[in-house]
């Protein structure tokens, strides 16, 4: 490798290393108790690791500001933990460059081997409390995607009027979500969980959410069918960002999560649309 091309992949890493040290030290700053204490030391760790790159190339490099806010706001959005996660995903394509360094550098090896441990520090110590409810969070949106698309196609053949349909979706889930989340805390309860109450929380916002999305086009849209697909449309986001969440946080593979809990909605959907015109025809409903 020349030694020009090599500079350049060496001003790269401490761009990386510079933006993740500022990356740590402003969510260290923004953090509590030990949450803090962990993030401050990522963060002075990163800025060795820049410091060690510097030796070799002699020169200061600017962060990349572009990602660094990128996942400011997403910590912001989707919390901490989700954040680092996801940058330290990332880090796994720069270990493969660390491994060709290693022939010409022999102290990438030392560094490679702080960066494959700051992940796993990171999900042993840092504490974020709706972490611990993601259960709850995924029972509530799952039951909302298959009940809910399940009634608002069934609903959608059977009474041809999207304020109706609407309506009735929306009371529907209402009573689902409140219902869910009680049925969710009385099992955490009989199982002695500390805090019952928040997972039925945890369960029911997620429950409510869905719904309010999914119902959303039935009150701005006239033609039924027209809501329908937008419905389709809203659970196919909602899906996609749950799933990549739960992915990156619970380190599973994205595309298997996201093709289950899609074909599970839509065949729903679909059976329910056919018991729709089966009642239709059968009891010649006319709206």
């Amino acid at each position: 490798m020349r030694e020009e091309d090599l500079k350049k992949i060496i001003m790269e890493f401490q761009k990386n290393e510079m933006t993740e040290h500022l990356f740590y030290d402003i969510l260290s700053k923004k953090a509590k108790g030990k949450n803090s204490e962990v993030l401050k030391r990522i963060s002075r760790d990163e800025l060795r690791h820049y410091m060690e790159w510097k030796k070799f190339t002699g020169k200061e490099v600017k962060p990349d500001r572009l990602k660094l806010w990128k996942y400011i706001i997403l910590s912001k959005i989707f919390g901490i933990t989700f954040a680092i996660k996801l940058m330290e995903n990332g880090e796994e394509k720069a270990e493969e460059a660390y491994e060709k360094l290693i022939d010409y550098i022999p102290e990438a090896k030392e560094i490679l081997q702080d960066e494959t441990e700051h992940e796993k520090m990171l999900v042993a110590m840092i504490e974020e409390e709706k972490l611990n409810y993601i259960g709850s969070m995924v029972l509530g949106l799952n039951d909302a995607l298959v009940e809910l698309m399940g009634a608002l196609a069934g609903l959608t053949l059977a009474l041809q009027n999207t304020l109706l349909i609407g309506t009735a979706g929306l009371i529907t889930g209402i009573a689902a979500s409140l219902s869910m989340a009680s049925s969710e805390y009385l099992s955490k309860k009989s199982e002695g969980e500390k805090n019952p109450g928040k997972a039925s929380f945890y369960t029911g916002i997620a429950y409510i959410f869905t719904v309010l999305f999914l119902v959303f086009p039935y009150f701005i849209l006239k033609n039924y069918y027209l809501a329908l697909l937008a419905t389709i449309f809203d659970a196919f986001i909602v899906i996609l960002l749950f799933t990549f969440f739960v992915a990156v946080i619970k380190d599973k593979v994205f595309h298997k999560l996201f093709l289950e809990m899609m074909g599970i909605s839509l065949g729903i959907a679909a059976i329910s649309f056919a018991i729709g015109w089966i009642v239709r025809s059968v009891l010649g409903i006319e709206i």
